[in-house]
């Protein structure tokens, strides 16, 4: 029997800042439940440290810049097959409610129904342009991340969002049980936060009053290009703010307050299944997008390689108990969730497109797992490999990082040139080289901008939107 998939995706999560990655002071009762009752990954990346290219990963398992999704504003293709062109085949319902930055016409990519809009615009509005003087045109992320745009708010359009991300998920479960089907579902419901703004209700920011909350460490940063550009597009040197303990405090305490906040969301729709009769039927996953540097190294939002943003929180319970409370110590990759899910609906592999990633149920302690990031605020391609312990970034034509992850999970020693470590160094180099092509992704991210950037304006001026419409017809609600 095909088993029903709920996907809970949040955003721009921090896996060290939740209880079942080690945080004693962060209160997520829910994602410790379900870590104790299923398989925790321990070295989860996102294989783009950006929202809709992620995204656009997760859903294809396919490398980003395969899919030519650079940025915000990258189209992600009708033609690509997605994991739920795949369940549909197989005879699942698939719904997604919630966030997913598709940007493009096709706002359903083979989900049956969408249950709500997007939350950020589904065209061209957010082409990475850069000014006369060559600054991206759409910077300065990090005056979000002080006081006063952090703090205490009654409420905010991002949690009406979520709100109503999660009321037509847990509405999908409920009315499921309701009638009875013999399509499986797979159900993604994906929410807005932790995302920014840092900005929560005063019983949220009052859970964390006086708690003793971890504060950026202070060490020379060693930056690479790739950190250097991300501060200049972010201002990070504009906001003084980055060095004020108090802000930093505020920053951490709203935070805290947001994933305690997508937390609860996790716990509801789990106890709707458990209420339905449904849950001994369904796995559950648990993860992100992607992190969030939070003030570490004076860095803000996602956009490079440190382990605060790029690796991600996956939890992954299976019915009946399976492999409860079991770690893994591999590295896998977001691109898995794909295959992953193809592997538990029983799709054999010679019907998969092909893959970059590979099924959980399969994963190898040998593989090399890899990140990329290009064009938005940065200006070369960026790469990542990790393989065991050991990370490797490379930012093409310009500087190198190599860490030890285990005995260095702060990133502060660079091991570039270490002796001992000559032969991880080339294997993780030559990988990279053999799986992209940089100075072929350069020239198509540039073209991309160029083309970009002229339909953006004639979509404009002709007032042209993609923005998903979800339809309910009230005539076939209820009582009628």
């Amino acid at each position: 029997m095909k088993p029903n998939v709920l996907l809970v995706l949040v955003d721009q999560l921090v896996p060290f800042l939740t209880g079942p990655y080690g945080d004693p002071m962060a209160k997520t009762p829910a994602l410790d439940r379900l870590a104790a009752e299923g398989i925790r990954y321990d070295a989860a990346y996102t294989p783009y440290p950006l929202c809709s290219p992620a995204r656009a990963s997760l859903v294809t398992g396919l490398h980003a810049s395969t899919l030519r999704c650079w940025d915000n504003a990258s189209v992600l293709h009708a033609d690509e097959p997605t994991v739920a062109h795949h369940l549909t085949n197989a005879g699942y319902e698939t719904v997604l409610s919630g966030k997913m930055h598709f940007v493009g016409p096709d706002q359903l990519h083979g989900f049956r129904r969408r249950l709500t809009t997007d939350v950020f615009p589904a065209s061209m509005d957010w082409v990475p342009t850069q000014d006369a003087e060559g600054r991206f045109v759409r910077g300065g992320h990090a005056r979000l991340y002080v006081p006063p745009r952090v703090g205490v708010a009654p409420w905010t359009m991002f949690l009406s969002f979520d709100e109503e991300t999660h009321f037509r998920a847990l509405e999908f479960i409920r009315e499921r049980s309701r009638r009875p089907s013999d399509e499986p579902f797979f159900l993604v419901a994906s929410y807005h936060h932790p995302h920014d703004p840092f900005v929560v209700t005063q019983e949220l920011w009052d859970l964390y009053e006086g708690a003793d909350l971890p504060l950026p460490e202070r060490r020379d940063p060693n930056y690479t290009a790739m950190d250097v550009w991300a501060n200049e597009a972010h201002e990070t040197d504009e906001v003084p703010g980055l060095d004020d303990h108090d802000a930093m405090r505020a920053l951490r305490r709203a935070y805290y307050g947001l994933v305690t906040y997508v937390d609860r969301k996790l716990g509801e729709l789990v106890r709707a299944l458990e209420q339905t009769g449904q849950a001994d039927d369904t796995v559950v996953v648990f993860t992100s997008d992607h992190g969030d540097m939070l003030g570490e190294r004076r860095m803000v939002q996602k956009r490079t390689f440190y382990e605060w943003s790029v690796r991600v929180p996956l939890v992954v319970r299976l019915p009946g108990g399976e492999h409860a409370g079991e770690t893994v110590a591999a590295p896998v990759s977001l691109l898995d969730l794909a295959p992953t899910f193809l592997d538990l609906a029983g799709i054999q592999a010679e019907e998969w497109t092909p893959l970059d990633g590979e099924s959980l149920l399969a994963a190898r302690d040998d593989r090399i797992v890899f990140s990329e990031y290009h064009v938005e605020k940065v200006r070369a391609p960026c790469f990542m490999a990790r393989r065991g312990r050991h990370k490797l970034v490379h930012v093409h034509g310009h500087d190198e990082r190599l860490f030890d992850v285990e005995s260095d999970p702060g990133e502060w020693h660079d091991l570039l040139g270490a002796p001992e470590l000559a032969d991880v160094e080339r294997e993780l180099r030559d990988a990279i080289h053999g799986r992209f092509d940089a100075d072929r992704l350069a020239a198509e991210g540039a073209a991309g901008i160029h083309r970009r950037e002229l339909i953006a304006r004639a979509m404009t001026r002709n007032g042209t939107h993609w923005d998903h419409q979800p339809f309910f017809d009230a005539r076939r609600q209820y009582v009628r």
